[in-house]
């Protein structure tokens, strides 16, 4: 089969999770509580078993695409990282097709200009995507170290190996443009947040909150990993009540 896998548990209205580099279980084992009073959909990315291997590597165009279908039910969609371009691009083609839209930490560089840690963010990160394990090894451990992997100056995990490795060769986020006007336009409720652990994550953070017009919410604790930080769960179930009240 070629269609993307979608593993759901709990009960209620659908809330789609994308994940980024690292998988659904990383990603969004923090929200399960939110099983009580909403559906949690976690899509499982291309080369993330059990979802097919991608043709040519990660792609944040094709993930759209596999989204695409997957909002026939109209639900909230919350994205992280690298997915996040993804959710955009699938609720720009779509935006009535959205109840609301969760962004964490997006890799979308090109909304601070002239900015020099946000440019030192998405030069790593391209070198990464471009190079893999034969990126200089300082580069390599200060982009995993953004990226929220678990790194010292010893030998990198097997799992952070198989990761690069899964990375390598993917779309460069910095070519992405999604079409915010579209959103705004439509009016989806939205809310940005971020980890406070990285000055370029937050700047950028804020310049889509201010570009969409979305809400901003900052939880620190876990790194690149905010959905497992302390408060997310609940800012995120407020925010989801709130989104269905006001946008049913």
């Amino acid at each position: 089969m070629d269609d993307v896998v979608v593993v759901r548990a709990g009960s209620g209205p659908e809330v789609l999770l994308v994940h980024g580099g690292a998988g659904p279980r990383t990603t969004w084992g923090a929200l399960s509580a939110l099983a009580d009073r909403w559906t949690l959909a976690q899509v499982h990315r291309r080369g993330y078993p059990p979802s097919p291997a991608p043709q040519a590597g990660q792609d944040y165009e094709v993930d759209a695409r596999d989204l695409a279908p997957l909002l026939a039910g109209r639900p909230h969609l919350v994205a992280h990282s690298y997915g996040v371009l993804a959710a955009l691009l699938a609720a720009a083609a779509a935006p009535g097709s959205v109840r609301s839209l969760t962004l964490i930490e997006p890799p979308l560089t090109y909304l601070v200009p002239g900015d020099g840690d946000v440019a030192r963010l998405e030069h790593l990160g391209d070198t990464v995507l471009t190079h893999g394990m034969d990126t200089d090894p300082a580069d390599l451990r200060e982009f995993l170290h953004l990226a929220g992997a678990s790194v010292d100056d010893g030998p990198l995990p097997h799992q952070v190996v198989a990761g690069v490795r899964r990375a390598h060769g993917a779309r460069l986020p910095s070519q992405g443009r999604p079409r915010l006007g579209l959103i705004r336009r439509a009016r989806i409720p939205v809310l940005i947040a971020s980890g406070g652990h990285a000055a370029a994550h937050e700047r950028i953070c804020d310049a889509l909150a201010t570009t969409l017009g979305g809400e901003r919410t900052v939880h620190m604790g876990a790194g690149h990993y905010v959905a497992a930080a302390p408060g997310f769960t609940d800012r995120l179930a407020t925010f989801l009540r709130t989104s269905e009240n006001n946008n049913p």
